[in-house]
């Protein structure tokens, strides 16, 4: 499921370290522990964590560094696999710690990781680059090279490593799911469908392949299919939760809310860690924002914040704190939507993550304080914040705030009725995000081109995925392309 952290970053080959020096360089990245039990276990956990089973791969991860506390690789996987921010950063940074005992190898997966969190993708390209220049047959550092790619949209460069990655070893399966998400998210769905079908082929009794099927079956508007496909994963895998979320968004996108909240329940009931609990809850509330249900939503939004207080998670609270702040804006709350807000970076600033990531948020809070001020038709403060978030945003270059940028100068110019600058600004965005395809149906509305403003509405409606700004929008792109 392309919304989760992707299982593919810091995997490798598990081999023992080679003590020779004049031995040739291995064709795999090699891992350096002290502990066979503990290598077998990463072993494990490495596979489960590839198939997404990540809460399985958290467990024997654990396992793993009892074995060998200095087994850095396993606290990698640790961070990949967590539950919570919280687990996700102190693992990382126990990784990093001992990242240094290690081999290139793995000190460029780690460091790698690691830039990527803290903001600095130019460094995390080359890292990843350099450790497919040095280990250009290993599949899974190909793999992460190419995940790398999907993650700043550049589909093509990703599927060229992903397929070379296929090539390398045709038996391995995860980049065949990639590529699947690839080919969707180009609009390339034949390729897409027989890629997800292959993965099927090659993993015909793991929960995955039907999980991600699934996903795009969803995406083409196939719901009753989608949800059988779900369903068989989880005939493999009750506890594979991803597909009861993906079962429950199918269910609303046919206008059955009470039934995609009541598998969300069941996701509840079978939920192992707060994290599993805490997407129930975060789903459940995208339901009510879906129909209109303000009270319902931010009562939701309650409960699963109130996960993250009994474990003292602050940067879990505070993307709390930033939906709750975005349900409020959508309902007409401004004064509560800007302390909601403005709550969300007091609470990371107590957050024990790096100083990057609260960077980033106070960075973001510019792009919410300036979307409250237009609510409320105050575009000239709106102006001025968006310049600051734009100064800010070119200081670092991150493609998803750079993005954002070009969103929110799209939304100031639709205050202002210069259409046609909002249209530059919004083809500047990205097309993944179905608030930006809202917005460029509004651009289109207010110039007066009622044909191409249907059509983006209908791409709206049409959208079909899993993502969070999803339900603050349909509703409105449906009213839009019915013409009321």
């Amino acid at each position: 499921m392309s919304t989760r952290r992707s299982a593919l970053f810091g995997l490798c080959l598990l081999t023992l370290p080679l003590a020779v020096s004049a031995a040739p360089a291995p064709a795999k990245v090699p891992i350096t522990t002290s502990s066979e039990e503990a290598r077998q276990l990463y072993l494990r956990g490495r596979d489960a964590n590839e198939k997404l089973r990540a809460t399985d791969a958290y467990a024997l991860f654990e396992k793993a560094v009892a074995k060998d506390p200095s087994f850095a690789l396993a606290y990698l996987g640790l961070a990949l696999a967590a539950p919570t921010n919280q687990t996700f950063f102190s693992a990382l940074r126990k990784a990093v710690s001992l990242s240094a005992q290690v081999t290139e190898g793995e000190r460029l997966m780690i460091a790698g990781l690691d830039a990527g969190v803290t903001g600095d993708l130019d460094g995390q390209r080359r890292l990843y680059t350099a450790l497919v220049e040095k280990y250009p047959a290993d599949e899974r550092a190909l793999t992460l090279l190419g995940t790398y790619y999907f993650g700043i949209q550049d589909y093509a460069t990703a599927i060229r490593y992903l397929t070379q990655a296929s090539t390398v070893s045709p038996s391995f399966t995860t980049p065949y799911n990639q590529l699947g998400y690839a080919y969707r998210f180009e609009g390339k769905y034949p390729e897409a469908e027989k890629a997800f079908q292959k993965y099927i082929e090659l993993l015909p009794r793991d929960p995955n392949p039907y999980d991600s099927y699934g996903e795009f079956l969803m995406k083409v508007g196939r719901f009753d299919e989608s949800i059988t496909s779900y369903q068989k994963a989880l005939a493999l895998d009750p506890h594979f939760v991803a597909s009861l979320i993906g079962i429950a968004n199918d269910q609303m996108f046919q206008g059955k809310g009470e039934e995609a909240r009541k598998t969300l329940r069941k996701m509840t009931s079978v939920a192992r860690n707060d994290g599993e609990r805490r997407q129930a809850l975060f789903w459940a509330a995208q339901s009510y924002v879906l129909e209109g249900r303000t009270e319902d939503a931010a009562r939701t939004v309650g409960e699963e914040r109130s996960i993250a207080e009994k474990s003292g998670d602050f940067s879990a609270q505070s993307g709390d704190a930033t939906l709750l702040g975005n349900i409020l804006l959508h309902a007409g709350q401004f004064d509560a939507a800007a302390a909601s807000f403005a709550e969300a970076v007091t609470l990371m600033e107590k957050a024990s993550v790096p100083g990057e990531v609260k960077q980033a948020n106070r960075r973001n809070h510019l792009f919410n304080t300036a979307r409250v001020a237009l609510a409320r038709g105050d575009v000239k403060t709106a102006q001025t914040q968006a310049a600051q978030f734009q100064a800010q945003v070119e200081a670092k270059r991150i493609p998803f705030e750079v993005w954002q940028v070009h969103e929110l100068l799209g939304m100031v110019r639709i205050a202002q009725h210069d259409y046609d600058a909002a249209l530059a600004e919004l083809a500047l965005s990205t097309d993944q995000n179905p608030r930006v395809l809202y917005l460029t149906a509004a651009a289109l509305q207010g110039k007066g081109d009622g044909q191409r403003a249907h059509t983006a509405a209908e791409a709206v409606v049409n959208f079909n995925a899993l993502h969070p700004a999803y339900a603050f929008v349909r509703p409105e792109a449906q009213r839009m392309a019915a013409g009321s």
